[in-house]
């Protein structure tokens, strides 16, 4: 009974706590008093969570501070109200901490034209070394602060060019701002009613263990499923392996009497033997009588299995698939998307996934040739958050191959729609993770490169990398590589010239980011726009090659060798050659493509030039120059020959959407809802005019992997004595490969 007491207690605390959060104020009178009277006691901890009516006085006081310099009242504060944890282990608290130091500490400095307090001065400043010798030290690798630790030491910061940006009007508006949103967000967080905490978590847990069991479900139903076919083999060979055991135990009895096995007998046991391993027919004709054949064989089959030829999926109804994502429910979109989606990320590199990719091309899956009223790219600027998020996957994935670069590359709206989605979308960072990969991979076709560059992405850019620790590992990595491939055009280098200073301020930051798979993409950019004139005077003028030369101390082999190079073009002397602006003239049929390919923690950027039909391009100078520059004598910079298609993981991570009970998603989905082989039969029997006639199992093998209909005639064509017929090799390999026959 004193158990059942002592929840009640904290359970009463818990209602208590909600009341007085939604302000029902008769209600919590009355629950108190009778509460009261029949001597039922509130929890002391269940109420340790109740709003602090002194939040409000409290924000304004840390204000109040903040404006009038007092440091002291301000820390004070701080240190009462903001947890220590918070402090200690968020990065963004860390950073703003630091900077409210440094307002503090140079205070004295911008309150008036006239000379400051020196004592006053002097002691704002060894508070502020204290703070740099204790809790400053977590951000001294950093070198977004890595200048302010020389402050200390500086006699006139406002005369030092590397402290120009705290003295400017702007700076301490923006950190108030700053401090404002963190102290709503601290206090607002502190007041949340633990029995509303407890709801919300109950809820979501039970949906999401709901539906994680019902996925988990489907997949072990899935395993059990290849793990039974997997022992009815296995079983089959043990029975089959006994019984070839026990024919060759009795024949070596026998040879001991001095009876002779024959060759047939020899051949027939070893049929036996293989007769799983192979098809039936080709164990037949193999001559077991050979001495080693056997045996050979047999350790053959230890060996690791080698890739089997892989089946192709099964062909849709296109015209229904676009139907119903254009007009059907949100949810089966979402479906549809993700279905198509996973149909091209988990097919098999190489035939398979070549042949998905060409039905969606080949049917115009996502309306780039043609220009209807509806069109299935309009979900990316759907209602629905999932619809939005999952076209976005759909189009990263198929911007991961050269070919469906080249399809979406046709229709210039794709990258319009990308490009102001990315800059709507504010709450969805998968969605806008997809984008911003699809538009980095865009970046390696020319047409649209010059369109980004053109319609101002660099500046985009640069503004969402000033706040790097904002960004997922995704976003920033593409978000940098995208920098660079645009910045290795001469157009995207006199973008940057506009805004030199803040270009160079970001890249600089970024140069010590704790994430280190950017920093070839960084080294890249920065060698790429020291080549024009101004950008090198900016760099020397913000002292550039200071900065660099403390990841020289720091870096590795491989880092400190392009370091190297950057200074060395920081500190060069070559002027603007016009030879830069002949990359835009260039005809786009022909052009001349620089990558920069996510692959891992290393960059391929390469130039290539495709040969024309007609003429072949000469390679201009620039990017022979380009290309010479990039390497910059390490092997980070490499060429690439040839144009690798990847399908990252983070493609298919975090879904949305789980099937429920009875609801159907994936391939399943698709080969149940949208099957399309009696339509390519219809299509193939009208359109065929000149049937396609197999003659050998070569033009089988050719034609399925054109994906074609083949006509197989009844009987010998004249003139033709080895056409095919049915049970012929031909046919065979035909209908092994998947191929539709059409019969006469």
């Amino acid at each position: 009974m004193g158990d059942v007491l002592a929840h009640e207690s904290e359970l009463l605390g818990l209602v208590k706590e909600y009341l007085d959060f939604a302000e029902f104020e008769d209600t919590l009178k009355t629950f108190s008093k009778e509460c009261k009277i029949k001597g039922k006691p509130f929890s002391k901890t269940a109420g340790g969570c109740l709003r602090d009516p002194r939040s409000p006085a409290v924000q304004q006081e840390l204000l109040a501070a903040f404006e009038g310099g007092d440091q002291k009242v301000f820390f004070r504060l701080w240190e009462e109200h903001v947890p220590g944890a918070v402090r200690d282990e968020d990065a963004l608290v860390q950073k703003l901490e630091f900077y409210l130091h440094i307002h503090f500490a140079i205070h004295p400095l911008k309150r008036g034209a006239g000379r400051p307090d020196k004592r006053e001065l002097d002691e704002r400043i060894s508070y502020f070394r204290s703070f740099l010798e204790t809790r400053g030290t977590a951000l001294s690798q950093t070198t977004e602060f890595l200048p302010f630790y020389a402050l200390p030491f500086v006699p006139d910061p406002r005369a030092h060019p590397s402290f120009k940006e705290l003295f400017q009007d702007s700076w301490t508006p923006e950190l108030k701002l700053k401090l404002e949103k963190f102290l709503a967000l601290i206090f607002k967080a502190s007041n949340t009613p633990k029995l509303l905490t407890i709801y919300k978590e109950n809820g979501r847990h039970n949906k999401e263990t709901l539906q994680r069991l019902h996925q988990q479900l489907v997949e072990a139903e899935r395993r059990s499923m290849t793990y039974l076919k997997r022992y009815n083999k296995i079983q089959a060979d043990y029975h089959n392996l006994i019984g070839v055991t026990a024919e060759l135990v009795d024949s070596l009895e026998a040879t001991v009497s001095g009876k002779m096995i024959t060759p047939e007998y020899l051949q027939s046991v070893c049929v036996r033997l293989f007769s799983n391993q192979m098809r039936q027919s080709l164990a037949h004709s193999v001559d077991f009588t050979r001495p080693g054949t056997a045996s050979t064989m047999l350790r053959a089959s230890l060996a690791p299995e080698k890739l089997q030829d892989v089946p192709l999926l099964p062909s849709l109804d296109y015209e229904k698939l676009k139907k119903d994502l254009i007009w059907g429910s949100d949810r089966l979109k979402a479906f549809l998307l993700q279905a198509l989606r996973w149909r091209l990320t988990t097919s098999h590199p190489g035939e398979q996934r070549e042949t998905v990719l060409q039905a969606y091309i080949g049917n115009d899956l996502l309306d780039c040739h043609s220009r209807p009223q509806r069109s299935v790219l309009q979900l990316l600027h759907s209602k629905s958050e999932v619809v939005r998020q999952y076209m976005a996957r759909l189009i990263n994935a198929v911007a991961s191959l050269a070919e469906g670069r080249l399809y979406l590359a046709q229709n210039m709206q794709v990258l319009r729609m990308l490009e102001a989605r990315l800059k709507e979308e504010d709450k969805d960072v998968v969605a806008r993770e997809n984008m911003l990969g699809a538009l980095q991979k865009f970046s390696l076709r020319r047409p649209l490169q010059t369109a980004m560059i053109q319609d101002g992405l660099i500046f985009w850019l640069i503004e969402e990398l000033r706040e790097p620790d904002c960004l997922s590992d995704y976003m920033l990595e593409y978000a940098v590589a995208l920098l660079m491939n645009l910045c290795l055009r001469s157009a995207g280098k006199n973008m940057c010239a506009k805004v030199a200073g803040l270009v160079l301020k970001v890249l600089s930051d970024l140069l010590g980011h704790e994430n280190h798979e950017i920093q070839p993409y960084v080294n890249g950019a920065l060698y790429s726009i020291l080549s024009i004139p101004s950008i090198r005077e900016e760099a020397r003028a913000m002292g550039m090659e200071d900065i660099l030369r403390c990841f020289i101390k720091e870096g590795n082999a491989e880092m400190i060798r392009q370091i190297e190079f950057i200074v060395k073009q920081l500190n060069s002397e070559e002027l603007l050659d016009s030879v830069l602006e002949s990359d835009d003239d260039e005809d786009e049929d022909e052009i001349i493509h620089l990558r920069g390919q996510l692959t891992g923690s290393w960059l391929a950027c390469s130039i290539m030039y495709r040969k024309s039909p007609v003429k072949n391009r000469v390679v201009s100078q620039d990017h022979r120059a380009a290309a010479g520059k990039l390497r910059m004598g390490t092997s980070t910079f490499i060429w690439a020959q040839e144009d690798h298609d990847t399908m990252e993981a983070d493609l298919d991570k975090d879904e949305l959407i789980l099937p429920q009970l009875g609801e159907l998603s994936g391939e399943k989905l698709l080969t149940t809802e949208y099957l399309g082989q009696g339509q390519q039969l219809r299509k193939a029997l009208c359109l065929c005019s000149t049937p396609m006639v197999l003659t050998n199992s070569h033009q089988a093998v050719s034609a399925r992997r054109s994906s074609m209909w083949l006509f197989i005639p009844p009987a010998p064509l004249d003139g033709d004595a080895q056409c095919s017929t049915l049970g012929t090799p031909a046919t065979q390999e035909a209908e092994a490969g998947g191929l539709q026959l059409l019969i006469s």
